[in-house]
Order: C-alpha cells, then structure tokens, then sequence
C-alpha cells in the first residue's frame, strides 16, 4: 500500500490486479498530515481523509453509470463499511472505503512528484486513443476530454468537479462523489434548480486541463484548433459566450 503524491490525499495504491491494472483504495485517511482525518468545519461533518457512506456509494453508482456510456474511466469494484466508529465532537462517523482500478494511478496534476519518464511511458499510449489522427499530444487529449464531456451533458450527466485532479494519464475521469445523473440525481429543489447553470462551466474546466498538457509537453497551443474540436461535438464557445447546442 503506497501513495504515489501527496495530492491524492486519501487515496492509495493497494496492488494490481490480473489485467494489469492499478488497484485504488479511497478513504483511508490524509497522507500529507500528522494525522489521519481533520476536521475544517465547511462541511459539516464531512471530514477530509475519510469517506462517507453517502459519498462512497454516489461515487460507486454515478461511476458505473457513466462507465456504461462508453467514457474512459475507472472500473468500481466495491463499497467497504469499516468496522471501527470515529468520534468527532460527540458525532458518531462510519468511514467507507472505496475501492476500483485504474490503467494510471497517477493524475495531471502529479505531474512535479513524476520522473520524466514515467510521463513520456503515458504519453507513448496516447495513439490508442488517437482516432483523428492528431500529431500533438494536447490535441489527443483535447477529443478525448471533449467527447467525453459531450457525452456527459448528452445524458444528463454532471460530473462537478472537472480538472487535473480528476484525470489520470491514462485520460480517465474520475471522482463521481460529486456527479448527478439521472438514475442517481441530486437531492433538494435548490440543487436541481442550479445544475443548468454548472453545466457551461464544465467546457471552461476542460479547457484549463489541456492549457495544462500542452504546458507539460512543451507544445504551442493552436486555439483555433482546440476551439474546432468543441464545435465538432457542438460546444459553442464564440461570441464570449458559452452554449450547449443540440441538447440539455
């Protein structure tokens, strides 16, 4: 059991399995602190480090959902109850874990604690996912994260928490703790009242992500090309204002 950076927090490498593939466990506590789980009272009693059953079991639901519409992402495996209870306050916790498989423990955003060569290993298997035969590596990237979010918002889906964090450099999103979809769906009038409006945000989200890949690979960004590509799966992002054509 490893962490690979300090910016997965509560996520660790717990093996691999036959295929292969990266073996993730979440919410076993903070990696870059003294202790465990803390407290910041912004979420009530959501405790960073740790994962709630509301939470683990969103992720596990939205996760297979959105894997079912043929996205790259991660392969749920299973909810764990653990058998302990924390105190905070005098408010009983019970911590979940969940656990699924990666093909790339590592996200975007680890990019300072990874050798350069572990980066230019992910980046040679960027061609089996190059169907349009782009020559730069932030233009690969850039149909994938695209596509994905086309499919996303085409479904109904709101991933809420797109950026560097949450793709790997396999170009798998993950992290659906914080997802609506329409078989698991947002609670409260309120929340259903504004997804509509978190939707656009997402397009300026992605685009931040590959700014970000093409300053790692070093590579001059072509707006214009970039721009094609969100028109190509009808993103609108001219005229200083963003729509979503065709659907939503």
């Amino acid at each position: 059991m490893y962490c690979i950076s300090p910016n997965h927090g509560r996520s660790f490498v717990i093996g691999k399995d036959n295929n292969g593939r990266y073996i993730i466990s979440k919410g076993n506590g903070l990696s870059y602190t003294n202790y465990n789980f803390v407290n910041t009272g912004e979420f009530g009693y959501d405790t960073w480090g740790l994962l709630l059953a509301k939470d683990a079991i969103r992720d596990f639901k939205a996760g297979n959902e959105i894997r079912e519409l043929g996205i790259r992402t991660n392969h749920m495996e299973y909810v764990i109850e653990v058998l302990c209870d924390l105190d905070l306050k005098g408010k009983i916790i019970k911590p979940y874990l969940l656990q699924y498989s990666v093909e790339c423990p590592y996200r975007i955003n680890d990019t300072p604690f990874m050798d350069n060569s572990v980066i230019r290993d992910e980046l040679s298997k960027w061609k089996n996912y190059n169907t349009c035969g782009y020559n730069e590596f932030y233009l690969i990237a850039a149909d994938v994260m695209v596509k994905n979010l086309y499919i996303l918002h085409l479904n109904g889906v709101l991933h809420n928490a797109i950026h560097m964090q949450n793709y790997t450099w396999a170009l798998e999103l993950l992290d659906f703790e914080l997802a609506h979809t329409p078989n698991y769906p947002y609670d409260g009038e309120d929340n259903t009242r504004h997804i509509k409006t978190l939707f656009p945000r997402e397009i300026i989200q992605t685009y931040e992500i590959i700014n970000y890949i093409a300053g790692i690979t070093g590579e001059k960004i072509d707006y214009t090309k970039v721009e094609s590509i969100f028109s190509r799966y009808g993103f609108d992002v001219g005229e200083r204002k963003i729509e979503l054509r065709n659907f939503i």
